[in-house]
């Protein structure tokens, strides 16, 4: 009895400390934001300093403000993750309940797509973007997210989908209800927890996405991971600003993972006890 109290001190101790070396480096990010630029960018760390909200200030006002790079993030995030759930809801409901001898190919060889790097397909996906004038647009970017989470997506709402009793889809063909109404009135509210983990995890995925902004955007359509890479310049990285900037744009998604975190985990728990 006593051996088991002293492992479970060691392994909470051991928990503690691995949520401490995993929430550091924001921790670190955060101290810095509030510090001034020769204050972060000496070689001797320092926790205590009198914080300062220049760096906010600057961070704000930066290549037209704040707000721009925001909305640019929040419109491509949301809409990419609205279309792509109207594109994976009746691929997965149709693979999971009506699947076809291609299915399980199907769905091996769309999560193969993750497996390229996104450099390799960087010069045809260009070359296309330019011949349809769709560079710097949020609309090119909305549909590159679309097509980066989509496997993904159909991957977790076919999994939730395969959870639910394939009986309740015969019983509703058998009442006379169409493929329509079986998917939306009886499979949808059944399978809402995971479609809100897949709409959340989608979300988050495009609003951290920086390859394909950095690279596709100029200013127009620019996210605020542009925002941020806009403080390294030919005179080097301002850590404190870019500090900032990075506190600007990753607490939105902060704040909304804790207030949804009860909302992801049930998702991501969907039909595990049965």
């Amino acid at each position: 009895m006593k051996t088991t109290g002293v492992s479970s001190v060691l392994l909470n101790a051991l928990a503690y400390a691995v949520a401490f070396l995993m929430f550091f480096p924001l921790l670190w990010l955060l101290l810095t934001a509030f510090k001034t630029e020769a204050t972060a960018f000496s070689t001797v760390p320092s926790f205590f300093f009198t914080p300062t909200l220049e760096s906010f200030r600057t961070a704000l006002a930066q290549g037209g403000g704040y707000w721009h790079y925001a909305w640019n993030s929040l419109i491509t995030s949301v809409v990419s993750t609205v279309i792509g759930l109207l594109l994976t809801v009746p691929a997965a409901f149709a693979m999971a309940f009506y699947p076809s001898k291609r299915t399980d190919f199907t769905l091996v060889w769309m999560v193969s797509t993750k497996f390229i790097p996104a450099v390799g397909v960087l010069i045809p996906i260009f070359l296309v973007y330019k011949n349809l004038h769709m560079l710097d647009s949020v609309w090119g970017l909305i549909a590159l997210y679309t097509a980066m989470n989509l496997p993904i997506m159909i991957w977790m709402v076919y999994s939730y989908f395969k959870d639910i009793p394939k009986d309740l889809v015969e019983a509703a063909d058998i009442d006379g209800a169409s493929t329509w109404q079986t998917m939306t009135r009886v499979i949808l509210p059944l399978a809402m927890p995971g479609l809100a983990s897949t709409a959340l995890l989608a979300l988050i995925l495009a609003w951290n996405e920086s390859f394909w902004s950095i690279t596709m955007t100029n200013h127009s359509a620019a996210t605020l991971a542009v925002f941020i890479a806009s403080f390294k310049s030919a005179e080097g990285m301002f850590w404190a600003k870019m500090s900032a900037a990075s506190v600007l744009a990753i607490a939105p998604i902060i704040v909304l993972g804790w207030f949804a975190q009860r909302q992801m985990v049930r998702g991501l728990t969907f039909g595990a006890v049965k």
